[in-house]
């Protein structure tokens, strides 16, 4: 018997038939909840603080206050909040911004339902979850990119290897036989000699520049 939590989700969209379409997709998964909806990015932060979901679904252009703004907002403020960008668009700028903002996730809003849910579920393990859209929007990095990479040691590159397969700190700290608070310390060099400033970053650089196997 499963005796596991649901996963608390909040849904922000500025179209309520969007929002509706969404809880139809997710209503039905045992494992998942839904605690609120917003209709922008101002609500959406009242709500995270009355709420604390473990995972928003987060619209990014919006009236009042646009999703890039919200999750930045949520992110310093809630950093345990995880944040999915649920778009329709995937301008190169739009998905820097996200994830520069602390979103973990960068999803077009033609996913499946099940695509959706296991986002869902990536999320709240703390692993990023982004289209493949997504990853081919994102600012071309210069070519210093692989000579910065080249700085990675032995160890920080195969960290990076486990970032790109989806694990968490917890599963890297068992693949490789460390602490969490060693993984931790690897990960904030790797983002720092990469030039980027989170995971989903990262593993977006070392996909384009074929940094990992």
């Amino acid at each position: 018997m499963n005796t596991a939590q649901p996963i608390r989700f909040m849904i922000v969209d500025d179209h309520a038939m969007v929002r509706k379409g969404l809880i139809t997709f997710l209503k039905n998964m045992p494992d998942l909840t839904l605690v609120g909806e917003a209709c922008d990015g101002r609500e959406a932060i009242e709500m995270c603080g009355e709420y604390q979901p473990d995972v928003i679904l987060m619209d990014l252009v919006m009236p009042e206050l646009g999703g890039v703004a919200a999750t930045r907002a949520i992110h310093q403020h809630w950093p345990h909040v995880q944040v999915i960008a649920l778009t329709s668009f995937q301008e190169k700028e739009l998905v820097q911004d996200a994830l520069q903002a602390g979103a973990i996730g960068y999803l077009l809003k033609n996913v499946s339902g099940e695509e959706l849910a296991e986002a869902i579920r990536q999320a709240h393990s703390g692993k990023p979850t982004l289209a493949p859209e997504a990853v081919q929007a994102l600012i071309q990095f210069p070519s210093e990119t692989e000579k910065l990479a080249a700085n990675l040691t032995r160890r920080e590159h195969e960290v990076l290897a486990l970032l790109v397969q989806g694990m968490s700190n917890p599963e890297i700290a068992d693949r490789l036989v460390i602490s969490r608070s060693t993984v931790k310390v690897h990960i904030s060099s790797i983002l720092s000699k990469l030039g980027v400033s989170s995971r989903a970053e990262a593993i977006s650089v070392a996909i384009q520049n074929k940094l990992v196997r």
